[in-house]
């Protein structure tokens, strides 16, 4: 997410970084190049000009003329100024203390939109809210059933028009069915089309005033650029969206769409798709997105996805091993579990970006190849429970019968074998280091 922005970014800061000393020459041509990779990020240029002056009228102030780290300063008058393009504060969805709640999906044909509901519709599953969703995408036969097919798979209820009927009937029915079963949240996905045109824009009207929603949530797709911007104007002029949810932000989109959406319509981005994973779906923290964008990472967004991916009695088993409390010692086993639920956050690259200060770190492509957990999980998988539990069991014959049954060189095993030995040296010594609260140093890891 923002990836190329973000790096060409940092280069353009990189000089103002470093320096002790800043003169208004020194800024204003480091100004100069941040607005370069703006427009090149396709950022509208009026929000690049408005947001420039802004940083450059703070820049030049004499507080942080006379601070210890201008440079730092600078960096930080960006951030702020970039969190300020998303919007105020963090956006949230306007859902009713009481009755059922209506949120309008409404979007082009192919930004999402039937995919971003379901998302939806698993996130506030997991906030405590009983959502169902409701296909009223009447014209376009392969979209009902996929909102039922993703419905099952986050586990919420779908209620179906009949395909070429009346989406406002279809809609009606389902706040209704919604309002019957008690449901907190109903998410409305709506038909749409390859632009804008009067009679789209009609039939989502009349949708609106139907059910009234409490949300009506444009799905732009970050791949557009600009004309995702020029799209939400459209949408907002004829149903007066109250917020975006920007999709395909993990792909190469330059960033110039979610800059630029609040400073031309004045709606806050507040969600945003940063895979295809049913998970996949974030909040639009503008503090967050600035960190991200200028590489600072996401502390935040980073705990977010391990609660939401973790099994909370396997992570509790885990710790209690790991700070020997539990039975027995840390093995190959464990060491299986704490990694597929590592893979479950997300792709290694994306969480990476989530770390303060990863994002500068040269990392080789290859150390981020999702193939290598499958590798690790093969040759675990090709061991005996009883070698997964003592791993000093392993000769060289059995590495090789390993080795064999995982299709991986037995250099790979040995080299496996190697990490997981430092990996149990350094939970020792961390145990150790821990005192009384680990317990006594060493027990339960010894190899």
């Amino acid at each position: 997410m923002f990836d190329e922005l973000a790096t060409k970014l940092d280069g353009a800061l990189k000089k103002l970084r470093q320096r002790g000393v800043l003169t208004e020459p020194m800024i204003r041509e480091g100004l100069r190049e941040v607005r370069r990779v703006l427009l090149e990020a396709d950022v509208n240029f009026q929000v690049t000009r408005a947001f420039l002056g802004r940083v450059q009228e703070r820049a030049l102030g004499e507080a942080v003329m006379k601070a210890v780290s201008p440079g730092q300063q600078i960096v930080k008058i960006v951030h702020d100024e970039l969190a300020r393009l998303f919007g105020d504060g963090p956006s949230t969805l306007a859902i009713r203390g009481r009755g059922t709640s209506v949120i309008l999906m409404v979007g082009l044909q192919g930004s999402g939109k039937t995919t971003t509901a379901a998302k939806l519709a698993r996130r506030l599953g997991r906030a405590g809210a009983t959502p169902m969703l409701a296909a009223c995408d009447l014209q376009r036969p392969a979209a009902i059933e996929q909102l039922e097919t993703l419905g099952r798979q986050v586990g919420v209820p779908v209620v179906a028009g009949e395909f070429g009927g009346d989406p406002v009937a279809a809609a009606l029915r389902a706040r209704e069915l919604a309002a019957e079963g008690g449901h907190s949240v109903l998410i409305v996905d709506t038909a749409g089309r390859l632009q804008i045109d009067a009679k789209l824009m009609e039939e989502l009207g009349r949708i609106r005033d139907a059910v009234e929603p409490v949300e009506i949530l444009l799905v732009a797709d970050a791949m557009t650029g600009q004309e995702a911007v020029t799209i939400a104007e459209g949408f907002d002029q004829a149903l007066g969206i109250t917020g975006v949810v920007m999709t395909k932000m993990d792909g190469d989109a330059r960033g110039g769409a979610a800059l630029s959406i609040r400073g031309v319509t004045g709606k806050p981005i507040k969600l945003i798709g940063v895979g295809e994973g049913i998970d996949d779906l974030d909040a639009a923290d503008p503090e967050r997105l600035a960190g991200r964008i200028l590489q600072m990472g996401d502390v935040v967004g980073l705990v977010e996805r391990a609660q939401g991916a973790m099994d909370t009695e396997e992570q509790a088993r885990l710790q209690e091993k790991v700070m020997g409390k539990g039975s027995g010692r840390f093995t190959l086993e464990d060491f299986l579990v704490a990694m597929r639920q590592v893979q479950r956050m997300g792709p290694l690259e994306q969480l990476l970006k989530l770390i303060p200060g990863a994002g500068r770190m040269s990392i080789p492509a290859a150390n981020l190849d999702p193939k290598r957990f499958k590798h690790v999980e093969a040759i675990i998988l090709s061991m005996t429970p009883e070698e997964r539990r003592r791993p000093e069991l392993l000769n060289s014959s059995r590495k090789v019968r390993i080795a064999k049954g995982s299709g991986r060189p037995v250099a790979e095993v040995n080299r496996l074998l190697k990490q997981f030995k430092e990996m149990q040296g350094f939970l020792k010594q961390m145990r150790g280091m821990m005192g009384g609260m680990g317990g006594m140093p060493g027990a339960p890891f010894a190899s």
